[in-house]
């Protein structure tokens, strides 16, 4: 804050000695909206845009990290080699899914027939460890398979090494050049120099999100810290090759945040325009029950005291929940509902529960998951693509998907469609 002071003083004073001849003769108010828009536009430049470079905020932090016991020889040691920053982090810290991708879209890419499929296999391959763990935390194995599922596909990311950052150079790409985390991605750097030094962990183990999120179950530094456990008894928390450390820990988070041991995480509800003007409000079960709200399926709704928060995420397009006090306790692991829906319904269909009985709304022309994987197997039998066959739709597939479009003289999107798939079903036929 302080280096941004300094800067805005700085204009300011060169505004004031550049223009004082015409302040006389100016309108009092107009120069005034002219001086504030400028220090606006001074205050709301990009964090990277003051004079330090990325080396010169690494070795000035050099010094906040001796502070916390961090010896300067060890910290250069974990800078060693790194000049720059990583500009992807940057990229990718404008755009997460959980806040701009639609609701269906987000939850089809995480809750389909391939991550339950997946799901299923990893539950079977670790019974025996998940009910141990279920056992002293008190969260179910399907939940905890869950977020590994959300988190990494089951730890299929960890072996995609373009996908992964370098922690340090990630956490200090972001306290230098995004000004909305700079406090986060300070703190964070401070636990994971922690982590290497107490840990023994080293510079090759290091690798997570752009946000700094960590193994198995990316767990950001400040987390590993106070809930990673040693599960597997090797003298060692390590949530990166340990998937009964990462689990463990994951369960270790929930159960010391307050999850409800055997209680579930919402009601699906009967959905009616008269619900809208209740959204959002919390009561007790018997509360909504007086009212007249019936589960989805007309039954009728379970009585207590129990607090329940009506949500209605995509509106009157898709289904309504009385969400239970877990619902928010794994929005400590990312608290968005997205995040936090996508978790437990995959969890619901792991256990043999039903999908929601109402429908997410969805735009005519949408494609589903199972249609995403026909699309990308048709653009690899054409030769456009090269990819994996996964239904995540980046810049590879949407990129394939415009070579198509230009060859076929339609509008250029890189949009998955309905359109979009007939046509390439008619293309492949021939």
């Amino acid at each position: 804050m302080g280096d941004l002071l300094y800067h805005v003083q700085a204009k300011a004073a060169w505004f004031c000695r550049r223009f004082f001849p015409f302040m006389m003769i100016m309108n009092l108010r107009v120069f005034a909206l002219a001086f504030f828009a400028l220090m606006a536009v001074f205050c709301l430049s990009p964090a990277k845009a003051s004079a330090a470079t990325f080396s010169e905020w690494v070795a000035d932090f050099a010094a906040q990290a001796e502070a916390n016991g961090i010896s300067r020889r060890f910290y250069f040691s974990v800078f060693e080699g790194i000049d720059q920053e990583d500009a992807s982090v940057l990229d990718k810290a404008a755009y997460q899914p959980e806040f701009t991708t639609p609701l269906w879209e987000y939850l089809d890419g995480r809750v389909n027939n391939v991550s339950v499929r997946a799901g299923l296999a990893e539950k079977s391959r670790y019974h025996d460890m998940l009910q141990q763990i279920e056992r002293r935390y008190g969260v179910a194995p399907e939940v905890l398979l869950a977020i590994w599922s959300v988190e990494t596909k089951y730890g299929e990311v960890l072996r995609k090494s373009k996908r992964l950052h370098y922690v340090p150079r990630a956490l200090a790409t972001l306290a230098w050049g995004d000004r909305k985390r700079t406090s986060f991605a300070r703190s964070q750097l401070l636990a994971a120099l922690k982590i290497m030094r107490d840990d023994k962990i080293g510079r090759d183990k290091m690798y997570g999100s752009w946000a700094g999120a960590m193994g198995q179950t990316q767990f950001i530094p400040t987390s590993y810290l106070t809930y990673a456990v040693d599960e597997d008894g090797d003298g060692r928390r390590d949530i990166w090759d340990s998937v009964a450390d990462a689990l463990a820990s994951s369960a270790n988070l929930l159960a010391k945040n307050g999850w409800q041991r055997g209680e579930g995480w919402g009601i699906e509800v009967a959905m009616n325009k008269s619900l809208m003007g209740q959204n959002g409000q919390s009561k007790t079960l018997s509360a909504w029950q007086q009212l007249g709200i019936t589960k989805a399926d007309g039954s009728r709704l379970p009585g207590g005291q129990a607090m329940a928060t009506l949500s209605l995420p995509a509106g009157l397009d898709g289904p309504a929940f009385l969400l239970l006090k877990n619902f928010s306790v794994i929005k400590r692991y990312n608290n968005t509902d997205a995040y936090a829906l996508a978790v437990l319904l995959l969890a619901d269909q792991l256990a043999g529960r039903p999908a929601p009985k109402t429908a997410w709304g969805r735009p005519p022309d949408a494609v589903t998951f199972a249609e995403k994987l026909e699309m990308q197997r048709l653009l690899r039998e054409r030769g456009l693509y090269q990819g994996e066959v996964d239904g995540w739709f980046g810049d590879e597939s949407r990129t394939a998907l415009k070579e198509f479009e230009g060859r076929r003289g339609l509008p250029v999107t890189g949009q998955p469609t309905q359109n979009l798939l007939k046509a390439l079903r008619v293309t492949g036929n021939r």
